[in-house]
């Protein structure tokens, strides 16, 4: 690392011919033709390879893009508190890497902290909390931490816990990162009425897979960011059958279409982030089933059921 902030730089060579470079999912590994993560030397192309340095979130949550520009859709957000690794830095961006689920993209450069971290000790463990400068719910909120932000607690009592900096939270909005939620799917049920917001993952906006992935975190269950990979990785596959089958089904089971995930809240109904409604909604997995299909979105492509332990 120099002195100026800037990545110090592990390679300047060409290090993979771009025929034999094996194909990483760019979501979650950083590499562009001119840099990349040194962690990827010798598995991609690149001009440089560089450490990067490590950052913080300093904002509620700060949308995630594909590219440098303020005008293209989200592709994921991240929230208070979480950590960042910067590759790179210029005109206003950084080009990042998210910790929690390996997310790679554009961050504007105000939202990042940099320098020592602080340590999470807390998460906001409902759907969105307030900041205040003193622990008084009549003084103006300072700003509004949706779920699953990171905070440092340094002090506090029954009603407020002071965060380190010096500002309150009311207590019982958040958790000990060590005490999770018992039910991933009541998580999800709280979003029910959030309207859908391609790559959100807060109440003021969410999305399918931001759905599974935020309902999860709260339980401290990982989980990657977009349903195909959802899809792949999480939980046993059950058989898909020719018809639904609504006997099989249980809570928390996962139903994917293509491009499409929801979980399910007992054996019939599912709730799901959705471009229809555009919101979150419950509704019987037969009837969502067939809209979806009617719709040109094709049939169920997996049914994944996490551990119940």
């Amino acid at each position: 690392m120099t002195d100026d902030g800037v990545p110090e730089e592990t390679a300047s060579v060409t290090s993979v011919p771009a025929e034999t470079a094996p194909l990483l999912d760019p979501r979650r590994n950083a590499y562009r033709p001119d840099l990349a993560a040194a962690y990827l030397h010798g598995q991609v192309e690149a001009e440089r390879f560089v450490k990067g340095t490590l950052g913080q979130i300093l904002q509620p949550s700060v949308p995630l893009r594909k590219a440098p520009d303020a005008t293209r859709g989200i592709e994921t957000e991240a929230l208070f508190g979480e950590a960042v690794t910067v590759y790179d830095e210029a005109d206003g961006w950084v080009w990042a890497q998210l910790a929690r689920d390996g997310y790679v993209g554009y961050l504007p450069s105000i939202s990042v902290r940099r320098g020592p971290l602080l340590t999470p000790t807390h998460r906001v463990q409902t759907l969105g909390t307030f900041v205040y400068a003193v622990p008084d719910i009549k003084s103006p909120p300072l700003l509004h931490l949706p779920m699953n932000a990171l905070v440092s607690v340094a002090d506090g009592d029954e009603r407020f816990l002071q965060l380190q900096g010096g500002v309150f939270v009311v207590a019982r909005h958040l958790a000990p990162i060590d005490k999770p939620a018992r039910d991933f799917v009541e998580i999800a049920e709280r979003f029910i009425g959030t309207p859908y917001l391609w790559g959100g993952c807060t109440r003021i906006g969410i999305d399918c897979s931001g759905l599974v992935q935020t309902s999860l975190l709260a339980a401290n269950i990982s989980a990657p960011r977009d349903s195909d990979m959802q899809r792949d990785e999480l939980g046993m596959p059950l058989p898909v059958p020719v018809t639904i089958d609504l006997d099989e089904l249980q809570r928390g089971d996962l139903i994917f279409w293509n491009g499409h995930v929801g979980i399910m809240t007992d054996g019939v109904m599912l709730v799901h982030a959705n471009a229809h409604h555009m919101m979150v909604v419950t509704e019987p997995l037969p009837e969502a089933a067939a809209r979806i299909a009617k719709a040109g979105g094709g049939d169920i492509t997996a049914i994944k059921r996490l551990s119940s332990g």
